[in-house]
Formats: C-alpha cells, structure tokens, sequence
C-alpha cells in the first residue's frame, strides 16, 4: 500500500526519483499513466493487471467507455528505474501534467500520483471534507 508524500525535482532530460519506499512496492517494472485531475497515476504490474481487466469487462459499444479506456491505456508507459532510482516521463506524460520542475509524489493506496507541485498545492484544498465525507457515507462508506 502507497501512502506519504516526497517533494522532488525532474531535471530537463525529464527524468524523476522515485521515493525508495514507493521502488520497494513498485518492483523494477511498472506503469505510468495519465491520471484523473491533472496528475499521472503509478501503478505495480499486479494493480495494472487488475485495473486493465475492469477496463476489459466494460461494455466497449458505449461512447464513454471507449473514451474512458483510450484516456488510461493511450498513453500509458511501462517505467524502469535507473541506479540512481529515476525513471523518464515521456514528455506527452509531462505535458499532460504540467510537470516542469518542481513534483510532488502522493501515496493513494494501491497507486502512486505525480503531481506538479503547483497544481497539487492548488487541488489539495480539504475545506469540504464534510460534504465529501457525506457523499462517501451515500456510497456506503462509513468512518
């Protein structure tokens, strides 16, 4: 399970460190996508294996299926780190994310997001978590 948040720096070749807790978790292969809210998501090979089976169950003659798995498979990435425990985000992903110089890596359970510092700062606003909890509450999660 992924949890914690590091601050770190890709460089111009675009290349970003890895925590060594989320490597350990992650295995020297895994995936990297275009992830919900302006992020990229970061999956282990088991949880992208499970994640590409829901998406290979839903009923593909829905325009909104077709959308919703082309956005999470076009450009998804197999990533490897290097020695220093870097991977390279191919630039469509740094694009998409706004990544440029300053990242923040969040643990969300069975996933990992890449943030641009910025945007993270700006998303990670928790003033209504009351409503939020209620609406958890309506899809049977209770606290």
């Amino acid at each position: 399970m992924f949890m914690g948040t590091y601050n770190h720096t890709i460089d111009a070749k675009g290349r970003l460190i890895i925590p060594s807790k989320y490597r350990e978790v992650l295995g020297d292969t895994f995936v990297v996508t275009q992830g919900l809210d302006g992020c990229l998501f970061v999956y282990d090979n088991h949880e992208w294996q499970a994640f590409e089976e829901k998406l290979r169950n839903l009923p593909i003659n829905s325009p909104d299926v077709r959308k919703f798995v082309r956005f999470f498979l076009a450009g998804a990435c197999e990533a490897e780190g290097d020695k220093q425990g870097r991977i390279l985000i191919p630039s469509n992903l740094r694009d998409f994310a706004a990544l440029e110089k300053d990242v923040v890596l969040i643990g969300v359970g069975g996933r990992v997001e890449i943030w641009d510092k910025a945007r993270y700062e700006g998303a990670a606003t928790y003033d209504d978590m009351d409503e939020v909890t209620a609406h958890m509450t309506e899809l049977g999660f209770i606290i």
